[in-house]
């Protein structure tokens, strides 16, 4: 597995049993919490744990510092590239994990302040109930650095209504707090400075009643009211312009609305879409619409081909560059290879769409009596040579 970049000894996961309620708090703040393989390991076990606890009822998911979760630790996936599957162990669990979140048997809340971005919203957008604040930030921004939607994501965006999915994963557009809610993204909005009381009064519950958790929870929720610019007003040209065939139609048609009145906001979206990764684009775009006809199980199985054959640079090495770009270098000028949209060759997508040999798939459980079997130490990834 690859190193973490967590300060040593430092709990990144802290778990607390109080009566009925169970208190998941992401603790890595430096890092805003982002995704390492301790925090993985922590994190299953915990949930593994209170699921199969009579006495749990409740669990609550926040993080500590300005962010919920960054989504993973790119340092994490760079670090690894020179080793031979580095990263397998934690993507394997990490998307192994994101299923029994999204099917958890207990009720769980989400507090979610500061950023909730990638595979970090796997621990938000599923859950019963989710709480975001004015200060909360929501964005798939994986193409900009060569990377794919995943986590479940390519099933979450394709059911977004028109085509907001496709729009979120091509641009790593980013959404506000009350936008979260209006998406569909999370189930309430609370103002940040009643968060804390919230978490309180859901712990004096001590209850996981559904009904119970959800008036608790309306006591403290706003009413969310969209400002006349946002991006969710514009739903007719996000519809009109992400429902085409192909990335190129797409921004050929968002370059003929821009000409339009009252379009400015399309050529921040167009310069985006223009730096981002062109076979990155391409690999978005084909598996948010596979996704609407996919299975959660389907989707995180498919994406962890996809992550896995870019992790290993089977057809491109664009996420490593856009890794180096981001946050190694910093130059924000990544180098893509193939650097254009009409050099991306549909035969090497196809390839890293290709399902792997049975016993080297995501073993997502198929029984309800064995949910918590298909570990990876129980996968043939694991099993010695």
């Amino acid at each position: 597995m690859a190193p973490s970049s967590a300060v040593p000894d430092e709990q990144v996961v802290v778990g607390e049993e109080i009566e009925h309620v169970r208190v998941i708090t992401l603790n890595r703040p430096r890092q805003l919490n982002a995704i390492s393989p301790e925090l993985v390991s922590l994190l299953a076990t915990y949930l593994e744990k209170w699921e199969k606890d009579e006495e749990a009822e409740l669990v609550i998911i926040k993080g500590s510092g300005r962010a919920f979760c960054a989504g993973g630790d790119l340092r994490v996936f760079y670090d690894g590239r020179k080793i031979k599957d580095a990263c397998l162990e934690v993507v394997y669990r990490f998307y192994w994990l994101c299923y029994h979140i999204s099917t958890y048997k207990k009720t769980q809340v989400a507090l979610v302040h500061g950023i909730s971005m990638g595979g970090g919203a796997a621990l938000m957008v599923p859950l019963k109930f989710s709480v975001v604040t004015e200060k909360t930030v929501f964005a798939t921004p994986e193409a900009s650095f060569g990377f794919h939607i995943d986590c479940g994501f390519s099933y979450y965006h394709s059911r977004l209504p028109g085509h907001l999915g496709e729009y979120l994963a091509l641009t790593g557009g980013r959404l506000s707090g009350k936008e979260i809610v209006a998406a569909g993204l999370a189930t309430h909005f609370v103002p940040f400075e009643k968060i804390v009381e919230l978490e309180n009064r859901l712990i004096s519950l001590n209850s996981g009643d559904e009904n119970a958790v959800r008036s608790v929870i309306e006591e403290f929720s706003s009413e969310v009211k969209l400002d006349e610019e946002s991006i969710l007003n514009k739903q007719s040209i996000i519809k009109e312009c992400f429902s085409k065939d192909s990335v190129e139609e797409i921004i050929k048609s968002l370059e003929a609305e821009a000409n339009n009145k009252g379009n400015v906001w399309i050529g921040a979206v167009l310069k985006g879409m223009k730096r981002s990764s062109p076979t990155a684009l391409k690999i978005a775009l084909r598996s948010v619409r596979e996704g609407r006809n996919q299975t959660l199980s389907e989707c995180l199985k498919k994406e962890f081909r996809l992550t896995m054959n870019i992790l290993r640079t089977t057809i491109s090495e664009d996420m490593y560059e856009g890794i180096r770009a981001l946050t190694i270098d910093k130059d924000n000028a990544p180098k893509w290879e193939p650097s254009s949209l009409d050099k991306v060759e549909d035969g090497k997508l196809d390839l890293i769409f290709q399902p792997f040999e049975k016993n080297l798939e995501l073993q997502i459980p198929e029984s309800e009596e064995y949910r918590w079997d298909g570990k990876y130490e129980n996968s043939a990834y694991a099993l010695p040579n």
